[in-house]
């Protein structure tokens, strides 16, 4: 039975990853960097410690970590101030899903990023819990951040339900032990092997209800009302 229900935030709720990879991009580039298509995957579902020592030791940013991450920050927080890209039907999802169960939150972003989008976006009031991947030893695909939520949310890890859109999403909180509804990102779409893993895959959040979450319970709803 489905207790609890972990959203994603990035290329899920709000399309942000290429925002991020914009903001990245020319960072790294105006610091005499690299960034190519081999760094940008990389990138992806690391946490802020994690991605601000690789483009410091990989991408050859000469400023150090602490001082990459604080300037990624502020730029996408100046971003999300002009313009924080919902992604439609995102509201009405998570209005849908907590109706029903509790919600958290598990994001690779940082915390004043989290903060700032669920602010701006009405969607902070839904959440019990968010957590940054910023917050736990390891980003993701290490389950860790999946694990931290459900701990948060006093919720056995395989009681909950997890909604991703990306590669290392989905490979985490399957490694946490949770159902897993895909919704791929259309621009940076997970690999095969990675949906393979999930337990449904959707083409939209219009598509995500209860009966997603769990369909075992919702046929067995509906053999009760009769």
């Amino acid at each position: 039975m489905i207790e609890a229900v972990v959203f994603d935030l990035d290329g899920l709720l709000i399309d942000s990853e290429q925002v991020w990879d914009s903001v990245r991009e020319q960072y790294v580039r105006e610091r005499g960097g690299r960034y190519d298509d081999e760094v940008q995957r990389a990138l992806m579902g690391m946490s802020s410690r994690e991605w601000s020592r690789y483009l410091h030791e990989v991408a050859g940013v000469p400023d150090d970590p602490q001082a990459i991450n604080d300037e990624v920050v502020r730029r996408m927080l100046a971003a999300y101030r002009e313009r924080l890209p919902l992604v439609e039907g995102a509201v009405e999802a998570v209005e849908r899903i907590a109706a029903r169960w509790p919600l958290a939150l598990a994001s690779s972003s940082n915390r004043p990023l989290i903060d700032a989008a669920l602010d701006a976006s009405g969607l902070a009031r839904f959440f019990r819990v968010t957590v940054s991947s910023e917050e736990v030893p390891r980003g993701k695909p290490a389950p860790d951040v999946y694990l931290e939520a459900a701990h948060r949310l006093d919720v056995e890890p395989t009681r909950c339900a997890a909604v991703e859109d990306s590669h290392s999403g989905i490979r985490a909180a399957k490694a946490a032990g949770m159902r897993v509804v895909a919704v791929p990102n259309a621009t940076y779409p997970p690999g095969e092997d990675a949906l393979a893993e999930a337990d449904a895959v959707l083409g939209s959040l219009k598509e995500l209800t209860p009966e997603v979450i769990e369909p075992a319970s919702a046929a067995l709803h509906k053999y009760t009302r009769v």
